[in-house]
């Protein structure tokens, strides 16, 4: 398998260290709000990674994925609401684990809270100044960023040629503009844990340097997010792991491309987001994890009403013909097929193949559900001329489908299709009051979202369109 390695702008044949774990880091939510739907596609991609590896490699995967509860945004927020951080924190958390359980995502092997593990951050914080890569001054801790030899080598930056911009805090207390924090001095009523340099707080980039580290070892497989993590955070966690241990910190670096909306970054900052429990509660799981796996993990993906219903369409195909064989077959007592269905499985054989040769090429998905499509067409072409024992073959064909769709969180589960026709009479709804509403036919148009309200079904009109929740 071989997959795109940012550290090396290649890719590389991917064998675990050990050749039976994939030791595996994804950085996780900061857990201020509710996720965006961009946020969500880094949790899909690798989600479908981890279970090819699982299911068609036979590797055990440990997958850790941090949950930063102390930051700037969790501070602001709680100053907003009048609530506190770890009030803040919890709720959503607890979002995000019900998120992970809707989208079918598997749950990470470690989920570590980085106000859990404030003491290992100290200690590198303390090695780090110790070595002098790093220094205090009036309670704060900075990385002397020109001290590491290799900063840079990740986002192919070179110090002389950085500048100052809009993610890089500028301090008069700085030796050099580009140094980032290690440990910040408590500000009044802020959360705070004491330290060498006094009370205060770690600095974000710290935080999953230590938490990769102590569930996966100080030299790990795979490190992996979206690709504005390249730099800073990227970057400043290689300067601290290897200035600190001088050994590699992640063998793979792994990045997605950004969703965006109209060519922008989708971003809360910006306010061209939709939440993502949102889009899932109108769409559901299977054709959101069908929208973004339908296109190329590393390539940018332009958000989009039009785009998602298409996946729905394209999912859904799939699904009815999975459980309309499958019922169909489910009580007929033999499971031998004659020659007839023989050839039409051995037929399907270049199609599973073809997908493997896809995914074992830098996780194209894309290949790989252009091959289960064509399975579905094989299949269906079967099914309209196979009489007697030869349509046993279906059973076998409906479990490869399943068995390929599994890396994908696809096809797996009766009972998508009622999910789909109640999103698909909602959408027909919400379209016919679009339509009304711009032939001023107010009244009927009111009607229709006090009739949806009723039944609970609550209408939001946004910039992007109308979605609909519960």
């Amino acid at each position: 398998m071989k997959l795109y390695n940012t550290l090396t702008r290649k890719k590389e044949t991917f064998q675990p260290q050990d050749s039976k774990t994939v030791r595996m880091y994804v950085c996780g939510p900061t857990v201020y709000n509710h996720l965006h739907i961009g946020n969500v596609r880094p949790v899909i991609v690798f989600d479908a990674l981890r279970r090819y590896f699982e299911r068609f490699k036979g590797w055990d995967v440990l997958y850790v994925q941090n949950i930063t509860d102390i930051d700037d945004k969790l501070i602001d927020r709680a100053a907003e609401t009048g609530r506190t951080v770890a009030e803040i924190a919890e709720e959503y958390t607890d979002a995000y684990f019900d998120l992970l359980k809707k989208l079918a995502i598997k749950e990470p092997t470690e989920s570590p809270r980085a106000t859990g593990n404030i003491a290992g951050m100290i200690e590198l914080v303390k090695r780090l100044i110790e070595k002098r890569l790093a220094y205090e001054v009036d309670g704060d801790v900075y990385y002397r960023v020109t001290a590491f030899a290799g900063y840079g080598k990740l986002s192919n930056r070179r110090i002389e040629d950085l500048k100052t911009g809009a993610r890089i805090a500028t301090s008069e207390k700085k030796e050099n503009p580009l140094d980032f924090t290690l440990w910040k001095r408590a500000k009044p009523g802020e959360p705070k844990w004491g330290s060498p340099w006094g009370e205060g707080r770690p600095g974000w980039h710290t935080e999953c340097v230590v938490l990769s580290r102590k569930y996966l070892g100080e030299t790990f497989d795979i490190h992996a997010g979206g690709n504005d993590l390249v730099f800073p955070h990227h970057e400043n966690e290689i300067a601290q792991a290897e200035g600190a241990t001088g050994k590699p910190f992640a063998r793979f670096w792994l990045h997605n491309g950004m969703l965006t909306f109209t060519g922008e970054k989708m971003s809360k900052s910006l306010g061209n987001f939709a939440y993502a429990h949102e889009v899932l509660q109108q769409f559901g799981p299977e054709t959101v994890r069908y929208f973004y796996l339908s296109h190329h993990y590393r390539k940018p993906l332009d958000y989009a009403q039009e785009g998602l219903e298409a996946a729905a369409k394209a999912s859904s195909r799939v699904q009815t013909m999975i459980d309309d064989t499958a019922s169909e077959l489910a009580a007929h007592p033999s499971d031998k097929t004659d020659e007839t269905g023989q050839e039409f499985l051995s037929s399907l054989e270049p199609y599973r193949a073809r997908y493997i040769e896809a995914m074992d090429d830098d996780l194209n998905t894309v290949g790989a559900i252009a091959a289960i499509q064509e399975i579905v067409a094989a299949t269906n072409r079967f099914k309209g001329t196979a009489t007697g024992d030869a349509r046993l073959a279906l059973k076998d064909a409906v479990a490869l489908l399943r068995d390929l769709g599994y890396p994908l969180g696809l096809f797996q589960e009766k009972g998508h299709l009622l999910k789909g026709i109640e999103d698909d009479l909602i959408r027909l709804l919400i379209d016919l009051r679009a339509k009304l509403r711009t032939q001023k036919e107010f009244t009927l148009s009111d009607q229709i979202r006090e009739r949806l309200l009723e039944l609970g079904i609550i209408l939001k009109d946004t910039a992007q369109g109308t979605i609909w929740t519960v």
